[in-house]
């Protein structure tokens, strides 16, 4: 088997993407197609089938004040707001991290001078895996993925400079979250900026990580405990804060269908919501402030349905499952960022386009903030000047297409509307598969997700492999032999040893006797039934890094090990 398509090295994009067989590599598929007319697939990239075309009949069901409504209003198909970005433009928050914090940061401030309007923060693998630099699994790795932050020293460099309440952050992290977030704010309190003044979104999404990402590290109950600690602190404290991004990205990554990123997401949420209620919380209080993130992939239409879907999903179950009175409460709000497993590392430039029209499906369908991939992810972590052209496309497509200037203007086609109707339909049979299995969890601890995403994934390789699907300049119109590689971001090794020595030195320097009592302190709250966040803060300003925090934690809950799935 031949690597065609090269797994990318950030942390959004890291999932596995498509391989081909050497013999296919540029062979178009069998006749009657020849190699200049690949063949129109009858039905969605998720396998929804397809007309030639749609008429009346096929919207025939829907009924526009229960189904559809105005934009702004409930269920919120056509959007949350009634004018959209007429009046506020997508936040266009693009993901960066690599190296050092002193690098990243300069790299944020680069792109906030070209008119990003939110940060979006990556980390390295150790980071992500909850391992401080010097340890023996971070070995070279450091900073290849994203930012290396093991310390709140690291966290203050990271953000020198940028006004913590005057830009709303994004950080992609899920079992070392609280550990993060205790970081960050505590830079906040630094900076004079009080919680209550905050704003920004922590992934947090554990669930999603036994089912894709795989970057778990404690059992679920106890994970479930931490991402309900800190959903109870901003519920209480940092009010603008969303503790929660409930993620079908990694899901979608992982080889997904649309569908099935759709209702595994949902389902997801519809967890969260039923451990917040379960801690005592009024689901008016914390759902608003949950937050959700799709995949952009390159199936146009099946994207902005399964967009528009969502939001009629997650405001009806929320009113008439969860009994949520507020209308934020059912107002399903996104981040979206273009698929990273679309991309290909032939003909790099290829993927400009293919990212334009993933980010116009997320604008076409209602996304409230944005992420464009660079075309050179799929080799590194993108070049500066990728960066630009990928905020760029953004940027273009704001300004100068009008695609904004309207609110869900494909409402009443036909087409769309059977397509939302049928993406919905595949969602609820995937929420009754499992609540037969018992709910979210106990499906996840059978496997069923898992099974039904790597079954998927099964089937579209063999459509790859076959020629029934295509990927322009790869099994179709392939690259000659004069194309050159582009230049890619390589990260200097001298970065992990800088690291290194920080970690130890501060190690070396803080009062250790404080660190270890706050330590101890963590320790005791995570045994008994308290909130964990306040105890991370004071272990974050003591000085402990992130790694020995996961360890106080680890003696307490234990390890997660994966049963396979086959």
């Amino acid at each position: 088997m031949a690597q065609t398509i090269d797994r990318s090295t950030t942390e959004e994009n890291r999932a596995a993407t498509p391989t081909l067989p050497a013999s296919h590599v540029g062979r178009a598929p069998d006749a009657p197609h020849s190699p200049r007319t690949p063949p129109i697939p009858p039905d969605t990239l998720g396998g929804l089938p397809l007309k030639p075309y749609y008429e009346p009949a096929d919207a025939a069901e829907i009924d526009v004040d229960r189904d559809l409504g105005l934009p702004g209003d409930y269920p919120y198909t056509r959007g949350v707001h009634r004018t959209m970005y007429r009046d506020k433009v997508w936040t266009m928050r693009q993901f960066a991290g690599f190296g050092s914090a002193a690098e990243t940061n300069a790299r944020y401030r680069f792109l906030l001078s070209q008119g990003q309007t939110g940060l979006s923060v990556a980390f390295d693998m150790p980071t992500l895996m909850g391992h401080d630099s010097d340890s023996p699994h971070a070995l070279g790795e450091v900073g290849r993925c994203g930012v290396a932050v093991d310390t709140l020293d690291d966290m203050r460099t990271l953000f020198r400079g940028i006004d913590l309440g005057d830009v709303t952050t994004s950080m992609t992290i899920n079992s070392p979250a609280p550990i993060l977030l205790a970081m960050y704010f505590a830079v906040a309190e630094e900076q004079g900026v009080p919680l209550a003044r905050l704003g920004g979104t922590l992934q947090n999404d554990i669930l999603k990580e036994y089912i894709a990402q795989k970057e778990f590290i404690f059992p679920v109950q106890p994970s479930m405990r931490l991402v309900t600690d800190v959903v109870e602190f901003c519920t209480r404290h940092v009010p603008r804060w969303h503790p929660i991004s409930i993620s079908g990205y990694h899901i979608r990554e992982a080889g997904s269908t649309a569908a099935q990123e759709l209702a595994f997401t949902l389902a997801d949420g519809f967890a969260y919501v039923e451990a917040g209620i379960a801690r005592g919380l009024d689901v008016d209080d914390f759902a608003p402030r949950l937050s959700f993130f799709f995949n952009a992939h390159i199936d146009f239409f099946e994207e902005i349905a399964k967009y528009r879907a969502a939001r009629r999903i997650w405001a009806r179950h929320m009113k008439e499952r969860y009994g949520a009175k507020h209308e934020r409460s059912l107002k399903l709000r996104f981040h979206t960022q273009t698929a990273g497993c679309s991309l290909t590392a032939q003909q790099i430039e290829n993927n400009i386009a293919r990212t334009a029209f993933e980010a116009m499906s997320a604008v076409l369908g209602g996304t409230n903030s944005l992420h464009t991939n660079s075309m050179d992810e799929v080799l590194a972590l993108p070049t500066e000047k990728a960066a630009q052209i990928a905020l760029r496309t953004q940027q273009i497509l704001a300004y100068e297409t009008g695609v904004p200037s309207v609110v869900d203007p494909l409402a009443g086609s036909w087409f769309i509307e059977d397509l939302t109707t049928r993406m919905e339909q595949a969602a609820e049979e995937y929420f009754a598969a499992i609540d037969e299995r018992g709910g979210m969890l106990a499906a996840i601890d059978d496997g069923y997700p898992q099974r039904e995403i790597a079954d998927a994934a099964f089937r579209y390789q063999q459509q790859l492999e076959s020629g029934e699907r295509v990927i322009v300049g790869v099994n179709v119109y392939e690259a000659t032999a004069d194309d050159q590689p582009p230049p890619i971001l390589v990260i200097d090794p001298e970065i992990e040893r800088d690291q290194v020595s920080r970690v130890r030195t501060l190690r070396a320097t803080r009062d250790n006797t404080s660190v270890r009592s706050r330590l101890d302190e963590l320790s005791g709250a995570a045994a008994g039934s308290e909130n964990t966040m306040p105890a991370m803060l004071e272990c974050v300003k003591a000085g402990a890094t992130e790694g020995e925090i996961i360890e106080s934690l680890r003696e307490v809950f234990g390890t997660y090990r994966e049963t396979p799935v086959f």
